[in-house]
Protein backbone atom coordinates (compact mmCIF):
# COMPACT_ATOMS: atom_id res chain seq x y z
CA UNK A 1 0.00 0.00 0.00
CA UNK A 2 1.48 3.35 -1.10
CA UNK A 3 0.92 6.37 1.12
CA UNK A 4 -0.04 9.76 -0.32
CA UNK A 5 2.79 11.58 1.44
CA UNK A 6 6.45 10.82 0.63
CA UNK A 7 8.60 9.46 3.42
CA UNK A 8 11.39 11.53 4.95
CA UNK A 9 13.92 9.24 3.26
CA UNK A 10 12.39 9.99 -0.16
CA UNK A 11 12.48 13.72 0.52
CA UNK A 12 16.08 13.68 1.72
CA UNK A 13 17.17 11.60 -1.29
CA UNK A 14 15.51 13.87 -3.87
CA UNK A 15 17.96 15.11 -6.51
CA UNK A 16 17.07 18.61 -7.76
CA UNK A 17 19.74 18.41 -10.46
CA UNK A 18 17.52 15.95 -12.39
CA UNK A 19 14.80 18.57 -12.84
CA UNK A 20 14.50 20.34 -16.18
CA UNK A 21 14.35 24.13 -16.45
CA UNK A 22 11.03 25.39 -17.75
CA UNK A 23 9.71 28.82 -18.56
CA UNK A 24 6.34 29.68 -17.07
CA UNK A 25 3.97 31.58 -19.31
CA UNK A 26 0.92 33.07 -17.66
CA UNK A 27 -2.03 32.32 -19.91
CA UNK A 28 -4.70 34.31 -18.09
CA UNK A 29 -3.09 37.21 -16.22
CA UNK A 30 -5.12 39.17 -13.69
CA UNK A 31 -6.07 42.71 -14.73
CA UNK A 32 -4.06 45.60 -13.30
CA UNK A 33 -5.58 48.44 -11.27
CA UNK A 34 -5.42 50.68 -14.31
CA UNK A 35 -7.33 48.22 -16.48
CA UNK A 36 -9.98 47.79 -13.79
CA UNK A 37 -10.41 51.58 -13.50
CA UNK A 38 -10.83 51.86 -17.28
CA UNK A 39 -13.49 49.17 -17.25
CA UNK A 40 -15.39 50.78 -14.37
CA UNK A 41 -15.34 54.22 -16.00
CA UNK A 42 -16.31 52.83 -19.40
CA UNK A 43 -19.46 51.30 -17.88
CA UNK A 44 -20.53 54.53 -16.16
Amino acid sequence: MKMDKPSLEEIMGFDKSKLRKTETIEKNPLPTKEIMKEKVYSVL
